[in-house]
């Protein structure tokens, strides 16, 4: 049955092409003719001992992509598709697997144990091979140290492919004691200790209940505690991520530790090698995390008897963790600023630095001032950039009074040290510093205002020459203008900035025209700043944002005329239409926003809508998804008049709703769907069949990713709303799709916050399509059409209402749809409402909530039901 496969399998790395391609042909037809033997030949191929590595390593490679997929519905198939082999097939292959973690071959072990954790985490959940667990365990007891190694590791790939609820208690005890024996430091092996360390990593969430039993607790946490100071550099970092995991995962046990582990976390932050420095700061950067969501949940007021106390570690940690991170932040390296993901201690101990202010507030800034002040002025960079990113990272955190005054003094040094500081990585941290004075501490949050006419034109004057300085300088000095110009926006109808609004304008321009701009996001950056300045800009300086338009669409169609062949300038000037296009966006949002302005926009309306055009012929999924924003707002500014794109248009229309691979770009053209709808009203029908044709296709397909399927309901109540009783003739196939998503939404019945969510967009789009065709049928003869769906719909809210975890929103749109049901059905809809279980209780409940918006929706909700039931 199996067949000799590890000729072609070294064909297929080969350099010759037309080799690999006919290598790669051989393996397809062969999948495809017989997948058993295929799946059997692989994983002999694995197991023997007589092949080249090179084919073991990819036979097992083809294996674990024959087991599992990245996207979802080409999972749950392959999942099938195994579940359905015959026993012997897996019994074959389950023994090849298993017998392949005895091999001399490194390369073959680990392969192998990523394919018996996939097998693994197909099969346990199904009740099937339930002799796996057993057998590993067994080997774990084995002599050669290597197949121990693989066994270990094989745990661990295992618990991340499972949820903890597969493997009972007594099985997840035995995993333990085999980890934490393997972990201990009279294991002679350094390869076992480190395997069984990062297994314990993965094992983690399966131990709730060993944590809960002080004893097992002790002894696990002693064994973690002692791997931090082994001799090998890999073991001390593992055991630090078991230590950070811990921190998060049981942070109510922590207390009877927390001393030992400030002494282990603060010797390797000053002493040991930086990726074990890392996960120590990175340890107290968890506990932040967990006592700021602590505090957020419980409002500040924490009693100790609550469920889940918050122990103030940090606070109590606090003189003693503030000086071990400012010492790591003089350990800069020459280069740090030029690279977009370089992380170092220096980072690392700025960042938890930030975390802390954020949890203890104002309690920091007495323990950090020294260091600023002694530090500002000294002769080595190192010391002043130190104290900079000290200052920048606790800006988040303590209160405005306590900050003001001491951002007021800081202000003059900043803006000196921006212009005249020889040293580029202190400009750097400086101008990242007061982008987030800018950010936290101007506007509407502040007391006192830190940006007053005095100092506004030296603020403005420094920023714009840092746009000049080399590119991360000049990247940052766009963020603080960005916050600077967010900061005025509420300033009422005179800001600030107008005076030199012009010249920030042709600033930000001059920036993303600089030779460099690729460097450090410069051009990202300085786009998104000007799209702020516009969007904050007042009505004195509509003038400029008009001629803006102009600029504009000159770059974008000079960029579109640009010849450009190779496939990295292609890109290039891909990304550059994208900003283009969301800068046209902003630009037409603020001009469609008045009258007068907006009359000066439809000048060029026919223009700017050829450009964006000629974008979509470029055929490039980001810049699809820019400009089709930009067309919906082009759509809501010219109502009515945006028919006359359609013809040229609907295309591109079509091509975005088809879009499964790039789910984004389908999500947003449903959304300008809804803007054309609002844009056209009834003017869209001669469209409507192609568009509700492509979005019951898009909710009936398993490969478009769910986050697409709430917008897509929303759009049906838009169409609804557009086209009135024209509507009659997609009803017979909206309402079924939304009854059963209505069936599968009412009953969230999951703990998982992110399910919970996307069950509450689900139910939104669902009621969102529910009120836009009873509000599209209000007033027509045919409102009949609708009675038979009236007891499904008040059902569905019926259920919402007794589940009890709808958000605000839900609970606004549902007494909406409740309303709309009652004004439209009249009297049809007064004794079904009068009948429904909870329709009173729901509606009593939301006169009297706090928010303004639910109250207002159930006060009209209540007028018309009461027009219904007396009607």
């Amino acid at each position: 049955m199996a067949m000799e496969v590890t000729q072609v399998l070294l064909s297929a790395q080969a350099v010759d092409s037309t080799v690999r391609k006919h290598a790669e042909e051989t393996l397809k037809q062969f999948q495809e003719q017989n997948l058993p033997a295929f799946l059997i030949s692989l994983s002999g191929e694995l197991a023997s001992e007589e092949k080249p590595v090179e084919s073991r390593k990819l036979a097992g490679l083809i294996l674990k992509n024959e087991l599992d997929a990245k996207e979802q519905h080409r999972k749950f198939e392959l999942v099938q598709r195994w579940i359905s082999l015959g026993m012997s097939v897996k019994s074959q292959i389950r023994a090849f697997l298993l017998q392949t973690l005895s091999s001399i071959s490194p390369e073959a072990r680990s392969t192998a144990s990523q394919v018996i954790a996939k097998v693994a985490g197909i099969e346990l959940p199904q009740k099937q091979w339930p002799e796996l667990i057993g057998s590993l365990l067994s080997n774990v007891h084995q002599v050669p140290p290597h197949v121990k190694q693989a066994t270990l590791e094989t745990l661990g790939y295992m618990c991340e492919e499972i949820v903890p609820e597969v493997i009972d208690q007594d099985q997840v005890n035995k995993i333990l004691t085999a980890l934490v024996q393997g972990m201990n430091a009279n294991e002679g092996s350094t390869e076992v200790r480190l395997a069984a360390t990062r297994a314990l990593y993965s094992a983690l969430g399966f131990a709730q209940v060993n944590f809960s039993n002080d004893m097992e607790r002790d002894y696990i946490m002693r064994v973690v505690c002692e791997a931090t100071l082994s001799p090998e550099v890999k073991i001390r970092q593992a055991a630090y991520e078991c230590l950070v995991s811990i921190g998060s995962t049981y942070y109510e046990k922590l207390a009877p530790y927390i001393q030992d582990i400030f002494n282990i976390t603060s010797k390797a932050v000053r002493e040991d090698e930086e990726p074990v420095a890392l996960q120590a700061i990175e340890f107290w950067s968890s506990i932040c995390d967990e006592e700021i969501d602590l505090l957020d949940e419980y409002g500040g007021e924490v009693a100790s008897e609550s469920d889940v106390p918050c122990y103030y570690f940090i606070k109590q940690a606090l003189s003693a963790l503030v000086p071990m991170l400012l010492e790591t932040l003089l350990k800069q390296e020459e280069d740090q600023d030029q690279d977009e993901g370089f992380w170092n201690i220096a980072m690392a101990g700025g960042t938890c630095l930030g975390l802390v202010a954020r949890t203890v507030g104002d309690d920091i800034v007495p323990l950090i001032m020294p260091f600023i002040e002694e530090n500002f002025t000294k002769a080595d960079w190192r010391h002043r950039e130190a104290a900079t990113y000290a200052f920048g990272s606790i800006l988040e955190g303590p209160s405005p009074d306590k900050l003001t005054p001491i951002v007021n003094v800081a202000l003059n040094f900043m803006l000196t040290a921006l212009t005249k500081d020889p040293n580029s990585h202190v400009k750097d941290t400086t101008a990242w510093t007061l982008g987030r004075i800018f950010e936290y501490l101007h506007g509407s949050i502040a007391g006192t205002p830190i940006i007053t006419p005095e100092n506004c034109q030296q603020i403005i004057t420094v920023l714009l020459r840092s746009m000049k300085d080399a590119p991360n300088v000049a990247e940052k000095a766009c963020g603080a203008l960005y916050f600077l110009a967010q900061g005025f926006e509420d300033a009422g109808a005179t800001s600030p900035l107008t005076p030199y609004l012009q010249e920030i304008v042709q600033s930000l321009l001059n920036v993303s025209h600089r030779e460099d701009a690729e460097e450090s996001r410069l051009r990202t950056a300085a786009y998104e700043t000007l799209n702020e300045v516009v969007r904050c800009s007042t009505d004195e300086t509509a003038r400029l944002v008009v001629e803006l338009v102009q600029v504009i669409m000159t770059e974008l169609y000079n960029s579109l005329e640009a010849q450009k062949l190779s496939s990295d300038a292609r890109e290039k000037q891909n990304d550059l239409h994208g900003l283009l296009c969301g800068c046209l966006q902003v630009i037409i949002q603020k001009l469609g926003a008045s009258e007068p302005t907006k009359y000066a926009l439809m000048q060029c309306a026919d223009q700017i809508m050829n450009l964006f055009l000629r974008v979509f012929a470029c055929r490039s999924a980001t810049v699809h998804e820019e400009a089709m924003l930009a067309i919906g707002a082009l759509a809501y500014a010219s109502g009515p008049n945006f028919a006359k794109y359609m013809p040229d248009f609907y295309k591109y229309l079509e091509m975005g709703l088809q879009n499964f691979e790039e789910y984004q770009v389908c999500a947003v053209t449903v959304g300008v769907v809804g803007d054309i709808c609002r844009a056209l009203e009834d003017k869209i029908l001669p469209y409507c069949d192609g568009i509700m044709t492509l979005l019951l296709k898009d909710l009936s397909s398993n490969q478009l990713h769910q986050s697409v399927k709430p917008p897509i309901f929303s759009c049906f109540g838009d169409i609804a709303l557009a086209i009135g009783e024209n509507f009659e003739k997609y009803l017979m196939y909206a309402m079924p799709m939304l009854q059963s998503a209505a069936e599968l939404s009412a009953h969230a019945s999951s703990a998982d916050d992110e399910i919970i969510e996307y069950t509450n967009l689900l139910r939104n789009g669902i009621l969102e399509a529910y009120s836009g065709i009873f509000q599209g049928f209000k007033n027509s003869p045919k409102t009949q059409l609708l009675v038979p769906y009236a007891p499904h719909i008040l059902q569905f809210l019926d259920n919402l209402y007794l589940e009890q975890d709808m958000d605000d929103i839900v609970i606004k749109t549902a007494i909406g749809v409740l309303g709309d049901l009652a004004d439209t059905l009249g009297n049809n809809a007064g004794s079904l409402i009068q009948q429904s279980l909870s329709s009173k209780d729901f509606l009593n409940e939301c006169l009297s909530s706090n928010d303004p918006l639910i109250k207002e929706s159930a006060e009209w909700a209540r007028l018309a039901i009461s027009r219904a039931i007396s009607g």
